[in-house]
């Protein structure tokens, strides 16, 4: 499958199967992950790989949808705010943006191996910490459901227009 192939099969999902997902395609996943690009390679990240069963309530206090403990695991990318690459000029961290580039090598390497994602970005940051008992040199900015899908069904909402997102000077 070439690139536009596999970003035209990716999709959030919102219903997953309990099937235990296997140990390679878990591997290839946080490897694609680790070698994401990250501003100046610093690679100021943590994945945090949980497993469900039996956390499913527990997790429910970070993201409160069924759906997002019914796999077999939930993936948190954090940031390791002391250790991120920041702008001179404005010193803006680029510890987000590096998140989000993993985040995002982890979710089309899920599809590419025939599991399901969806970014979470609206979650309890307080009962996430708490949760995941992290300290506070770890900002978590964005989780994921990771399994097989349980219906074939996609929601996938209209795209914009090339002509209303790129611009050319």
């Amino acid at each position: 499958m070439d690139f536009m192939e596999l970003a035209e099969k990716r999709h959030s999902v919102r219903s997953y199967k309990s099937d235990p997902v296997e140990d390679e395609k878990l591997e290839k996943i946080l490897q694609v992950a680790r070698l994401a690009p990250t501003a100046c390679n610093l690679q100021a990240f943590k994945i945090i790989v949980i497993r469900t069963k039996g956390r499913e309530e527990e997790l429910k206090q970070i993201y409160g949808r069924d759906w997002f403990v019914a796999p077999p695991y939930v993936l948190c990318i954090c940031t390791l705010t002391e250790k991120c690459w920041v702008r001179r000029r404005d010193g803006k961290s680029y510890g987000d943006v590096d998140s989000a580039i993993v985040m995002d090598h982890i979710i089309l390497a899920s599809a590419e191996q025939g599991l399901g994602t969806c970014w979470i970005g609206a979650f309890d940051a307080g009962a996430a910490k708490r949760v995941l008992e992290l300290d506070a040199s770890m900002e978590p900015v964005a989780f994921t459901p990771l399994g097989y899908e349980k219906e074939d069904f996609a929601m996938r909402k209209t795209r914009k227009s090339m002509e209303e997102l790129v611009v050319y000077k």
